[in-house]
């Protein structure tokens, strides 16, 4: 069996829920450094008055598979709140060496 990459995003250091600092919107640091794109940015719509202008954002890791474990997500997140845990990657399956 071939060990997948998990990627856990702690939404009490990153995101919509209260007390959080840290508004994905403005830092965008994984998303920015990741090159495989394996995170989204996404408005929630969990207790949200409006859904045709959402306030309250929170980013995913929607591709794991992507995930080359290079951990510059990992590296740049100022808060702490991203975790890999590198498996063999769909990349690393496609482009041996890599």
């Amino acid at each position: 069996m071939v060990a997948r990459t998990k990627i856990k995003i702690d939404y009490s250091k990153c995101g919509y829920e209260e007390g959080v600092n840290v508004d994905p919107r403005e830092c965008r640091k994984c998303l920015n450094t990741c090159d495989p794109a394996v995170f989204l940015m996404h408005p929630t719509l969990e207790d949200h008055p409006d859904p045709f202008n959402p306030e309250k954002w929170k980013i995913t890791a929607v591709w794991p598979s992507m995930c080359t474990g290079c951990m510059r997500c990992v590296e740049v997140c100022p808060e702490g709140a991203i975790e890999v845990k590198p498996g063999r990657s769909l990349l690393s399956m496609l482009l041996p060496g890599l």
